[in-house]
């Protein structure tokens, strides 16, 4: 289905348009990372979907987690307050918005005061010389701003709070259909695992407080060695690769239709908006691209005991023509190293124009485990829209009907 963007007044078609657009699935962040709150609006949820809060602070703790994090985490404990579109445990089909309060703005309050100070700030932690590899020259000179923390709060991976918060809720809905998510961390630095085709049952068994969400424990050991060098002895910072899969998606979530329908543009683009993601890969993409066709594409088979297809093998990640094939979905996510790193490197001050060391702010060594929870998070998200556009309606019962009549109309295929 292609999506619909004039919303105007009038005409039935405006009005039709405006209504389609309710059953997407969609949501906005909004706050700074030392302000007093970071927020979330979400819409597209069906009435008498079953919320539990314990799961999305859950949720919350998870991308805390990780060797090599940084202070910051040491301060926040992330709650989430439901403020509207719940009641007692259920969504009500209407707008939903939520929040997560940042303690450390009590160490902000001046700094990132809305008012207007009366008189300058004895310490106003003005940023002026840019971090190379990060928004604040683009972003200063974009926005025509002169201290560049009007760039970097927002900017921040701490927004990425409330991307998990919301991809909470998008868990919630995928879950009522058997779908589940989960995440591990491939390579760190240099260090890869030895087998990079883990299975589900192995993923899945990663217990959520280990160092660093990786199924091979030798490979494991030898990343946090690296962090520990790099952190400590060296002032740097490391990337890597994550990958999110996803079980139980019916086949035929996305289109071939038009290009903004296809699955794979959609779930590249949402993990390429993790702060870092400098690439996606969705199943062998990368090792595919140097083999002959017949070593790629997975043959198919079919059960006639359950009446129904399967692929041999699944280099394609789950994905054939921008739809789910019915196969498990798999995304990898390749992270930069973070930009701000205590060994500084060379910036230019933005008044005097001077060549001088770049600014720094509190940071992780590395975040590779993290940004695969928040991978999470994202790749349900998009699934969590495309089963709104598939199937619809107000209510989850109502939903649910349409998805059962959708399973047996494949089932007859």
């Amino acid at each position: 289905m292609t999506r619909l963007l004039y919303f105007g007044f009038g005409n039935a078609n405006d009005i039709w348009t405006k209504q389609l657009s309710n059953m997407l699935f969609n949501f906005t962040t909004a706050g700074e990372s030392h302000g007093r709150a970071l927020v979330a609006t979400i819409e597209g949820l069906p009435a008498g979907l079953p919320i539990d809060q314990d799961f999305i602070n859950h949720e919350l703790w998870r991308r805390q987690q990780g060797y090599g994090r940084g202070g910051r985490m040491k301060i926040e404990t992330d709650t989430v307050q439901i403020l509207t579109g719940v009641r007692h445990g259920e969504t009500l089909g209407s707008p939903i918005a939520v929040m997560v309060e940042n303690r450390d703005f009590q160490n902000w309050l001046e700094v990132m005061a809305a008012e207007k100070p009366e008189q300058p700030l004895e310490r106003d932690r003005k940023v002026i010389r840019p971090r190379p590899g990060h928004a604040d020259l683009v972003g200063g000179m974009k926005y025509d701003r002169r201290d560049l923390r009007d760039i970097l709060e927002r900017a921040s991976a701490r927004e990425t709070t409330m991307r998990v918060a919301v991809g909470a809720f998008a868990k919630q809905l995928l879950r009522e259909f058997g779908i589940e998510l989960a995440s591990h961390v491939i390579q760190l630095g240099e260090i890869s695992i030895a087998n990079r085709e883990a299975d589900w049952d192995q993923i899945k068994a990663i217990y959520d407080d280990v160092m660093l969400r990786c199924v091979d424990k030798q490979a494991e050991a030898e990343m946090i060695a690296r962090i520990d060098q790099a952190g400590v002895e060296e002032g740097d910072t490391l990337g890597g690769i994550f990958e999110i899969v996803a079980k139980g998606c019916p086949p035929g979530l996305g289109s071939h239709t038009s290009w903004n329908s296809k699955l794979d543009g959609q779930l590249a683009q949402a993990v390429m908006s993790i702060h870092a993601t400098k690439a996606v890969e969705l199943g062998e993409g990368v090792a595919n691209a140097a083999l002959p066709g017949s070593q790629v594409h997975d043959e198919i088979g079919y059960n006639a005991d359950e009446k129904t297809f399967y692929r041999m093998s699944n280099r394609a990640g789950g994905l054939e023509g921008g739809m789910t094939n019915g196969e498990e979905l798999r995304v990898r996510g390749y992270l930069k190293p973070i930009a701000t790193l205590r060994k500084r490197l060379r910036s230019v001050h933005i008044e005097t124009k001077e060549v001088m060391e770049a600014d720094f702010e509190r940071s992780d060594v590395t975040a590779v485990p993290a940004a695969g929870v928040i991978g999470e998070a994202m790749v349900a998200i998009v699934l969590a829209n495309s089963m709104r556009e598939k199937f619809g309606g107000d209510s989850l019962r109502e939903m649910k009907r349409n998805y059962e009549s959708y399973l047996q109309q494949v089932k007859e295929y």
